[in-house]
This record gives C-alpha cells, sequence and structure tokens, in this order.
C-alpha cells in the first residue's frame, strides 16, 4: 500500500505541475498531495510500531505560525532547548528532544523518516529541509511522559510549502498532539484544516491557547469549542489557557493540568493502529482515486472505439474482398494450383517445358517497367491496406470529437489525439508487414485445398480425365488470351473464359457440392486469419496500447490492474490493513 500511495502522490504532483493556477482542478489537486502525504506517513507509522512496538512516546507540539510552539516545548521539557526568536518561520525542521532514547531506537526514528537525515540540532540548516535533530534532555519534567517531544515547523506560512513534508510526517508519527494556538490564531482556517485532516488518525489531543489577555479566557475558549465542534466530532479535548507575557518572559503551565499529558499517554492505543489507518484511508480513497478512475472509464471508452472501427474493419474486409464479385481471388488460387496438379501422366514434362517456351513472352510483358524488389500489390493487399489506413481515419475523428465535447478528462482525450497522430505510420508500418507475411503464409492453405479438390476429382475418373483433356487443348490459349487482353497479374489471368469455364463445369460436375464446401472452408479460415493475426493481435492491440505510450505528465497513467489491486489490499481485512 506504501508503494501505491506514493505512486500516487508522484502522479498527483507531476500533473499539478501542468496545471494552470487558474484551473478549478489546481486547488482539488493541491489538497489532494497534502492527504496522500499525511497518508503516506501514518502508513510509515504503522509500519513502525510494527517492526518497534516498545518504541517510547512521542508527543509532537503543533500550530500555526508565531503562536509560541517553542516556548512551549521549553516548558515541557523544563529546559531551553528549542530555539525562540520573535521571527516567523524561525523553526523549519522537526527537533526532537527525548529521555531515555536507545540507540535502537533513534534507529526506529530514522529508519520512519526515510528520506531525511537526522543531524545535530546546530548543524541544521534552512537550505536543506530534508533534516532533522535529536537531542537528549538531561533535565528531567514533570510534565512530560519518558519519550521524545517535537518542536515542529509552522504549517500555515508562505515557505510552509518547502518543508511542510517534515511537519506531516513528525504529526503523523505523534501517540499525543500539542496543539498551540494563540488568540489571534486560533480561528485561523490552516488550524482546522489540519486538525480536521488527521481527526481519523485518532491522537490523543491538548491543546495551549497560549498568549491570552487577562480576562479573555473565557469568551476566547466559548469561541474554540464552537470551533472544535464545527470541525471533529469526538469529545472536546482539555484546553489550557496561557497568559500572554512580554516577549522574553516564559510561559506558565497551570498547576491543575500538570498531569494532562500523562493521562493522554495511557490513553494512546497501538493495537488499533491498523484499524485507524485502514479507516482514514478508506475516508479519502474515492477523492483520490477519482481522476485516476476518470481515465480508467476513458480508456475503457477508448477500447470500445477501437472494438468498434476493428468489427468495421472485418464487415469491410468481407464486403470489399471476400464477397466482392470482382476482387476476391484466393479460391481462384486454388482451383489453377488444382489445375496444376493434373498433368497427365508420362507427357508432363513436355507441357510443362512447352508452357514455359510459350509463357516467355507474356513473362517479359509482365516484368517491364516494374521494380524487381516490389513485387505489385494484389487485390487483397490493396483492400487489407486501405482497411488500415480507415481504421486510422476513423479513430483521429472520434478522437476530435471527443476532445472537444468531453469536459474531463480532457487532457487524457488530448493525449491520446497527439500519441495516435505520433505513431500512426510505425502501426500502419508493422501491419503492412504482417499483411505481406500472412499473405505468404496463407499460400499453404490455398495448396492445402487445390490438394483437396485434387484428390476429391480422383474418386471422380470422369471428372478428371475431361479436365486433363481440356486444360491440355487449352493451355496455349489461355497464354495467348492472356497476351491479347495485356492482362498483368494473376488476377487478369484468373478471369480469362477459360478459368471461368472450368470453374462453371466443376461447379457443375458431381464435386460441384464439395467444391462449394472447400470454397467456404477457405472463405471462413481466411476471414478468421486476417481478423485475428492482423486486426485483433496487431491492429486492436497497438491500438490499445497507446495512451500508455505518454510519456507526459498530463495524465495520471495508474494501470487500473494496479488500483484493483491497492483496492483489494485496503478492504480485505475489517481489523486493518494488510500493506503490500
Amino acid at each position: 500500500m506504501l508503494e501505491f500511495i506514493q505512486l500516487l502522490k508522484q502522479r498527483y504532483q507531476a500533473v499539478l505541475l501542468q496545471l494552470d493556477k487558474k484551473n478549478p482542478l489546481f486547488l482539488d489537486y493541491q489538497q489532494c498531495v497534502e492527504q496522500l502525504l499525511y497518508a503516506e506517513a501514518f502508513i510509515r507509522k504503522g509500519q513502525l510500531i510494527s517492526a518497534y512496538p516498545k518504541l517510547p512516546l512521542q508527543i509532537a507540539v503543533i500550530g500555526p505560525t508565531q503562536v509560541g510552539k517553542s516556548s512551549v516545548v521549553n516548558l515541557l521539557l523544563n529546559n531551553d532547548l528549542a530555539g525562540v526568536s520573535p521571527l516567523a518561520g524561525y523553526t523549519v525542521h522537526p527537533h526532537g528532544y527525548y529521555q531515555g532514547l536507545s540507540a535502537a531506537d533513534q534507529q526506529a526514528i530514522q529508519h520512519y523518516f526515510t528520506g531525511f537525515t537526522a543531524i545535530s540540532e546546530s548543524s541544521l540548516s534552512a537550505a536543506h529541509y530534508d533534516r532533522f535533530s535529536l537531542t537528549a534532555n538531561p533535565a528531567g519534567s514533570k510534565l512530560l511522559p519518558q519519550g521524545l517531544c517535537w518542536d515542529t515547523p509552522d504549517f500555515d506560512s508562505i515557505d510552509a510549502a518547502d518543508y511542510r513534508e517534515g511537519v506531516i510526517r513528525t504529526i503523523a508519527l505523534a501517540d499525543v498532539i500539542v496543539v498551540v494556538v494563540s488568540k489571534e490564531k486560533y480561528a485561523d482556517q490552516s488550524v482546522w484544516e489540519v486538525l480536521q485532516t488527521i481527526a481519523g488518525f485518532q491522537q490523543p489531543t491538548l491543546i495551549c491557547l497560549n498568549k491570552l489577555s487577562p480576562g479573555s479566557e473565557a469568551e476566547v475558549i466559548k469561541s474554540l469549542e464552537q470551533k472544535w465542534r464545527q470541525h471533529r466530532n469526538e469529545a472536546l479535548p482539555e484546553i489550557i489557557p496561557m497568559l500572554f507575557h512580554k516577549p522574553g518572559g516564559t510561559p506558565v503551565w497551570p498547576a491543575a493540568s500538570a498531569k494532562a499529558l500523562l493521562k493522554l499517554a495511557g490513553k494512546v492505543a497501538h493495537a488499533k493502529q491498523p484499524r485507524y489507518q485502514q479507516q482514514w484511508l478508506q475516508q479519502y480513497w474515492q477523492q483520490w482515486l477519482q481522476p485516476v478512475y476518470a481515465e480508467h472509464q476513458a480508456q475503457q471508452r477508448w477500447q470500445q472505439l477501437v472494438d468498434s472501427a476493428i468489427k468495421q474493419a472485418g464487415l469491410d474486409y468481407r464486403r470489399d474482398y471476400l464477397d466482392h464479385p470482382h476482387h476476391y481471388e484466393t479460391f481462384q488460387k486454388a482451383v489453377l494450383s488444382m489445375l496444376n496438379l493434373l498433368e497427365i501422366p508420362g507427357i508432363a514434362k513436355a507441357v510443362s517445358q512447352a508452357r514455359r517456351t510459350i509463357t516467355w513472352p507474356l513473362r517479359q510483358l509482365m516484368s517491364l517497367g516494374k521494380d524487381s524488389g516490389k513485387p505489385p500489390l494484389s487485390q487483397e493487399q490493396t483492400v487489407l491496406r486501405q482497411i488500415g489506413g480507415h481504421v486510422m481515419i476513423h479513430l483521429a475523428d472520434k478522437l476530435l470529437e471527443i476532445h472537444e465535447t468531453t469536459q474531463a478528462p480532457s487532457a487524457w482525450w488530448q493525449e491520446t489525439t497527439v500519441l495516435l497522430r505520433q505513431h500512426k505510420q510505425t502501426i500502419l508500418g508493422q501491419y503492412d508487414a504482417l499483411v505481406f507475411d500472412y499473405q505468404q503464409h496463407f499460400e499453404q492453405d490455398v495448396e492445402a485445398a487445390a490438394t483437396r479438390l485434387y484428390h476429391k476429382l480422383q474418386e471422380q475418373p470422369l471428372v478428371l480425365n475431361s479436365l486433363r483433356a481440356t486444360r491440355i487443348s487449352t493451355d496455349v490459349l489461355v497464354m495467348l488470351l492472356a497476351i491479347q487482353a495485356g492482362g498483368i497479374g494473376v488476377h487478369d489471368l484468373l478471369l480469362t473464359p477459360m478459368m471461368l469455364s472450368i470453374t462453371s463445369y466443376l461447379a457443375e460436375s458431381a464435386i460441384g457440392s464439395y467444391m462449394d464446401r472447400v470454397a467456404a472452408d477457405l472463405k471462413r479460415h481466411q476471414f478468421n486469419t486476417v481478423h485475428n493475426g492482423l486486426f485483433d493481435s496487431h491492429l486492436k492491440q497497438a491500438l490499445y496500447r497507446l495512451p500508455q505510450l505518454s510519456l507526459s505528465n498530463n495524465s495520471f497513467n495508474i494501470p487500473e490492474s494496479l488500483c484493483r489491486q491497492a483496492e483489494k489490499s485496503l478492504n480485505e481485512k475489517k481489523h486493518g490493513l494488510r500493506l503490500l
């Protein structure tokens, strides 16, 4: 699941870079990136708990800028370790202050912050945000349970976007959350957006209402309570009011709340982390995957368009070649091949030699003006090439129509239109080569049909001898007719009066019905071979894969199978989440 969430986040970030900030999707996608950062961190938290079940308690002090987070951290630590400054955005790295943290515990924290580097607090630099520090706190504290207390950067300043991942990682890691707000900041939208997002983490929470003016506590607390009920469903956490102190002054933790964090520590339930994790991911899953699913639907529609075009290609092939009275020549080739088997024993060699001598002028005429490396296209090749071109033109027109009339995902359709234009010649070039290979291999099936006819003729001696006699008497006539007609190519030979008369004779003979079956079988086999080998296996599959060839970042391009696998992993266990 972690790998899938990371992939989804990366695709959102890449698509977001391509979007105009005025695009209505920009803010939505930006919010999804933020949520996915939380999701990634929360899953890491689950892995950490699983691998290190005895990891010390983690307390994160969070809040907007200039509310006194670092001052509160020092108060909790009973030590001035966290840097304090009146300047906004002074803290830009997560700072962890610990008591009783072993080397193994520190290694576990480093593993959780994969992609970040742990260095000393004095070495941290604003030039590198992928850093964090771990510092021992030698002073004891009656306010904190043993473990780590994290001072975090703000999440609402202009520069917060640069270091927000460190903030999010720390918030997700926390077992207990201390929210620090001030009279000026408690109602800020950014505060409640964060609190609403992490509500599903089920972290015991404490609110420090800092920098209060004397006498304003009741009014501000009442307003804060209303805000909480608007954004969170669980019971209102304890609110600790702290009066304003002049710059440099130290806030005071109320004595009545001295054990507040110790009590919250007792509410931490690591065993429920898998369930919390599953429920939280399910809450946002449909929102995150909506644009991905829209692309899957577009892919399905594209495949339907391709299926329709391929179906029409089959109909066109049948109409323009197989069932065309003048173009279809395959069965006539089989008949011609059968005639070559009708040589009369004893004189076959002489007849063959005579035929080569007589047809030499015809063969010379046929070779004139032709490139020996490029034989002329047969009727079938011409039809098949035209069909391939028509498929591309039809799909290009459909893509343009959909792109102009569909709201979303318009970028996906636009990208597919570009891809079709870019790869059209490559696909058709491969298709033409396959057409040639198909015809070469299908000659074997034509010969097989001829052999079937010849074997059937052998069962009918009268018909066989009659055909042999007809062939001997018409061999010379055939060539003369072909020369006089100026016929070039097999197709013209097949339509000579001799071939037509022989075909008619066979149809009316005792093997007529058998010849019809052979012709029908050959035509059916030919259609299946072309449809499966050319239309389905090449054109259809190449066009199906076309959208996947995109190298741009305008689309998510996450396979549907991967989404199904992730969703199955998310939903397969009611009590928790199995990590991929």
